[in-house]
C-alpha cells in the first residue's frame, strides 16, 4: 500500500548503515531475524554482566502462539461443491478449497492417523506478499470479514526481508500446519517436504521438533538440471526432507533404476536383430556412457546367450574391522585354488556351493563365455585362478535400488502443465509429476492408502497419484488442499477464467482424468458400459469441498456500552434466538449433514441412506469406512421416534437440540446414553 512517504525525499538512514557495518564485523551479535542482540554485545564487553542458563533450543517470535493456533477449534465447516467435482459417485479423492490451517483443523478428527503420506511443496518465503497470516483467533470476527476472500478467510500480509519477523512469519505458518499434519499421519506414515536454500536450515530444525530428530531419514538433493544464476553461481538444485512418524518400524525407500526402459528396449532390439553377444555388450556400454547412468545400472554389462543382462558383485568381506570366512575355491577349468580375498569371503562355504551349483565337490554346470571366462550357477570365474570370482545378479531381478540422496530429473513441470492446458502457462514453477511420482512410489503403499498435500498448488500430487495407480493397478486416494489465492489480473490464468489458484488445481486434475479416460476408451470402449463403469474408472475423479462459515449459530455478540447490563443480556438472548431461527428456517440440509458428521469425526467420503421405516420424522443413516449414525434435521422429534430408541439402542442418533423438549431430550439420553447427541 502506498503512503505519503513514497513521494517524499528522505535522508540517508545512517543508523541502519551503522548496524549493517556492525553486522558485517560481528554477525554473532545478531539474531536470525537481523536484530541486534544486546545481551551478546554485553557478553563480549563483560562476560560476567549477563546471567543466563544456556541450553539448545529452537526459538523464534510467535512460536507459542503458532502452537496455540494449531490446537484451537475451527469455526468453519466444509461444503460439497458438486458442480466442480468429477465422478464423485465413484471416487474418494478430495480437493478442498480453503485456508489450509482451518481445513486441517476440520480434518484432524476425521482423518487422525489415517494418512499414509504427506507431500508438500510450501512457499519458499521469497515473495513479499505472504498469504498465510495466522493472526486470527477463535473469536476474531474479522477473520471472515476483513479477508480479501471473505468466504474462505484468506488474509494477505507483507513479509519483506527487511521485516524483523521475516523468518518468524514463515516458521509460524509451517509450525502450526506440521503439528496437525503429524496428528493425521499413520504410525507407518512418511513425510516429504520440498524446499530451496532459503529456509531449509530452519525447516530441518522445525521438523526435528515436530516429528522427532530420530525420525529424520534424509535430506535429498534434487538436481533440476536447469541452472539458475543466483548470487553469481549456477544453482541447479533444491531439497526434499524425508521424515517418518516412527523410525522403529521398518522403512525402506527404493527407486526404479533410471534408464531402465531404455536398456530393456535396446536389449529387445539387439535380440531381434541377432547381434552377436560381444557386439551387443559393446552397444550396452555405449548406451551407459552416452547417458551417464548411475552405477546401480551400469554394473550390469554382460549378456548370456539369451541376451539376459547380468553384472558382477564383489565377494570380498565388506567390513574393514572384522574378517569373513576363509575356505578354498577351485577354478572350474584349471582345478587350481582361486585367489582368496584378503579379508575373507562374503559368504559361508555352504552358501557359495549352493550359488555355484556344487554338489559333492563338483560343479554341475560349467558355461564358457565368449571372452574365455566361466559361469557356474550364479558365480563368475575368470579365465584362470588368478582373479577372485564374483557372484552375479541379473538385471531383471533388481529393477529397483535404494532411493538416492541425489535425484536427477528434469525440471519440466512447467512444460508438463503447458501441455495439459494447450500451451498456456498458468502456474509458476510447478513440480514435475515424475519427481513426485518417484517419491510416492519409493515406499510400500497399498490400495486405499491416503496421500495428503495441503499446499496443493497446481495439483501435481493428484496427477502423480493417478499415474501411480495406472502403473500398478492400485487405488490410492489423495486429499489436496489449496487456498483460493487470487491470480494476477495480468496473468494468462486470469484471462482464461482462473480467478483463483484453486481453480487451476481443479481444472488440471479434470484434464488429466479426461485424458486417461479418453485413452482407455480408445483401447477398450466396451469397458465403459454402465455395468462396468465403476471398475473402469477405478477412482478416477474427485469431490470438491469448500471452506465456509459454520451453519450453527456462533456468538459474535458485542455488548453496547451505552446500554445497561440487563439490556445487553436481553439483546444477547434475542441475538441467539434469531440465529437459531435462521438455522431452522434457512439452512441447507446437505451442508448441515456434512458439518455434523465432520464434528463427529466422519470422513468426507460418507454415504447416506434414507430410513423410510421412521414414519413421523425424516431420518437418514450416515456411514463411512468405520462409523455410522442416524441423523434427523426436523424441527421437531416425534414421540414415536423417541419410543423407537427405547428398544433400538445399537446406533448413534444425532438431531437438533431445538427439536426436543426437556422430556424427549431426557428420554433419548436415558435410552441411548453416549450414543445420543443434540446440536
Amino acid at each position: 500500500m502506498e503512503t505519503v512517504n513514497d513521494y517524499m525525499p528522505l535522508s540517508n538512514d545512517w543508523n541502519n548503515e551503522r548496524l549493517q557495518n556492525l553486522k558485517q564485523m560481528f554477525p554473532d551479535w545478531f539474531t536470525s531475524e537481523g536484530s541486534l542482540n544486546i545481551d551478546e554485545v554485553k557478553k563480549a564487553v563483560n562476560p560476567d554482566s549477563v546471567n543466563e542458563t544456556e541450553r539448545y533450543e529452537f526459538r523464534w517470535f510467535g512460536k507459542s502462539q503458532a502452537k496455540r493456533n494449531a490446537f484451537t477449534p475451527s469455526n468453519a465447516t466444509l461444503v460439497f461443491d458438486e458442480e466442480r467435482s468429477l465422478n464423485p459417485e465413484t471416487s474418494e479423492n478430495l480437493i478442498i478449497e480453503g485456508e489450509n490451517l482451518e481445513v486441517l483443523k476440520l480434518l484432524s478428527g476425521s482423518y487422525r492417523e489415517k494418512i499414509k503420506c504427506i507431500y508438500i511443496d510450501p512457499p519458499y518465503n521469497k515473495d513479499k506478499d505472504f498469504v498465510y497470516s495466522d493472526t486470527f483467533s477463535q473469536d476474531k470476527k474479522s477473520y471472515w470479514e476483513e479477508s480479501e476472500y471473505s468466504e474462505n478467510g484468506v488474509i494477505i500480509d507483507t513479509n519483506s526481508e527487511t521485516d524483523g519477523r521475516f523468518h518468524s512469519n514463515w516458521l509460524n505458518m509451517m509450525y502450526s500446519r506440521l503439528l496437525i499434519g503429524r496428528q493425521l499421519l499413520r504410525n507407518d506414515g512418511v513425510v516429504f517436504i520440498s524446499l530451496d536454500n532459503n529456509e531449509i536450515h530452519h525447516l530441518r530444525k522445525l521438523c526435528d521438533e515436530v516429528f522427532g530428530e530420530e525420525n529424520f531419514i534424509e535430506c535429498i538433493t534434487w538436481n533440476k538440471r536447469v541452472p539458475k544464476n543466483d548470487k553469481g553461481i549456477g544453482n541447479i538444485h533444491e531439497y526434499i526432507l524425508i521424515y517418518v512418524k516412527d523410525v522403529s518400524l521398518k522403512h525402506e525407500f527404493t527407486m526404479r533404476k533410471g534408464g531402465l526402459d531404455d536398456v530393456i528396449n535396446l536389449l529387445a532390439k539387439l535380440k531381434k536383430n541377432k547381434v552377436s553377444i560381444p557386439e551387443a555388450e559393446k552397444e550396452i556400454k555405449k548406451l551407459y556412457k552416452k547417458n551417464d547412468y548411475d552405477r546401480g545400472i551400469t554394473l550390469y554389462n554382460s549378456l548370456d546367450d539369451n541376451y539376459r543382462l547380468w553384472g558382477k558383485i564383489n565377494m570380498s568381506w565388506p567390513n574393514a574391522d572384522t574378517f569373513g570366512p576363509r575356505y578354498d575355491v577351485l577354478h572350474p577349468k584349471t582345478g587350481n585354488i582361486v585367489k582368496v580375498p584378503d579379508r575373507g569371503w562374503r559368504w559361508k562355504k555352504e552358501t557359495f556351493d549352493e550359488a555355484a551349483n556344487i554338489i559333492d565337490g563338483r560343479y554341475q554346470n560349467i558355461i564358457e563365455l565368449h571372452d574365455g571366462s566361466f559361469l557356474c550357477g550364479k558365480i563368475w570365474f575368470s579365465k584362470d585362478e588368478k582373479t577372485q570370482p564374483s557372484s552375479i545378479t541379473y538385471f531383471d531381478e533388481v529393477e529397483n535400488f535404494l532411493l538416492r540422496s541425489i535425484i536427477s530429473t528434469k525440471s519440466d513441470g512447467g512444460i508438463e502443465l503447458e501441455k495439459i492446458f494447450d500451451g498456456k502457462s498458468f502456474f509458476s514453477y510447478p513440480k514435475p509429476s515424475s519427481l513426485i511420482q518417484l517419491l510416492l512410489s519409493s515406499f510400500r503403499s497399498d490400495s486405499d492408502d491416503i496421500f495428503l498435500d495441503f499446499f496443493g498448488g497446481s495439483g501435481t500430487t493428484g496427477h502423480s497419484v493417478y499415474k501411480l495407480n495406472l502403473e500398478d493397478g492400485l487405488s490410492r486416494k489423495f486429499i489436496l488442499i489449496q487456498m483460493p489465492e487470487a491470480t494476477s489480473e495480468k496473468s494468462e490464468a486470469y484471462k482464461a477464467g482462473f480467478k483463483k489458484i484453486s481453480d487451476i488445481t481443479i481444472a488440471r486434475n479434470k484434464k488429466v482424468i479426461e485424458k486417461i479416460i479418453e485413452e482407455k476408451k480408445s483401447l477398450k470402449p466396451d469397458l465403459f458400459n454402465e455395468d462396468k463403469i465403476d471398475d473402469t474408472l477405478n477412482g478416477l475423479g474427485f469431490k470438491v469441498f469448500k471452506l465456509q462459515k459454520s451453519n450453527f449459530p456462533r456468538v459474535e455478540f458485542a455488548p453496547n456500552p451505552e446500554l445497561s447490563d440487563a439490556e445487553n443480556l436481553e439483546a444477547l438472548k434475542k441475538y441467539i434466538a434469531d440465529k437459531e431461527n435462521q438455522l431452522v428456517n434457512a439452512f441447507n440440509r446437505d451442508e448441515l449433514v456434512t458439518e455434523i458428521l465432520l464434528k463427529n469425526n466422519f470422513t468426507l467420503n460418507y454415504k447416506t441412506v434414507a430410513q423410510p421405516h421412521f414414519k413421523k420424522n425424516e431420518i437418514i443413516l450416515a456411514k463411512d469406512e468405520e462409523k455410522e449414525t442416524l441423523i434427523c434435521l426436523d424441527v421437531s422429534i416425534d414421540v414415536d421416534t423417541v419410543e423407537y430408541f427405547k428398544t433400538n439402542t445399537d446406533r448413534k442418533f444425532i438431531c437438533l437440540e431445538r427439536a426436543l423438549d426437556t422430556t424427549k431430550k431426557y428420554n433419548l439420553k436415558h435410552y441411548l446414553g453416549d450414543k445420543f447427541n443434540a446440536f
